[in-house]
């Protein structure tokens, strides 16, 4: 799948980081809202379309935004602490 068709956006009203391709939702990033930092809680990716590296795109584009608007993030989702392990770049948006 190209990435270049995807990207990731914050819904916040759902409070949740989306990967979308056209106007589709691949993926989801949920989260919720400290006074200090966010708390990502679970990743999702539509069957269809597991296995893609599609949820790395996403925990990407999430710790990306939270890095760019300078808010701490609190991985309580396994997935999104594996791929920051992986990723020391984004040790510092990580809040402990």
């Amino acid at each position: 799948m190209d990435t270049a068709t995807l990207s990731v956006r914050d819904n916040r009203e759902e409070l949740r980081y989306e990967l979308v391709r056209g106007g589709e939702v691949l993926g989801f990033l949920l989260y919720r809202i400290e006074p200090d930092a966010v708390v990502l809680v679970h990743t999702d990716v539509d069957p269809a379309y597991e296995g893609r590296g599609l949820g790395s795109v996403l925990v990407k584009g999430a710790l990306d935004d939270l890095r760019e608007r300078g808010v701490r993030a609190v991985p309580l989702c396994p997935f999104v602490r594996g791929y920051i392990r992986r990723h020391p770049e984004y040790a510092p948006v990580r809040s402990t």
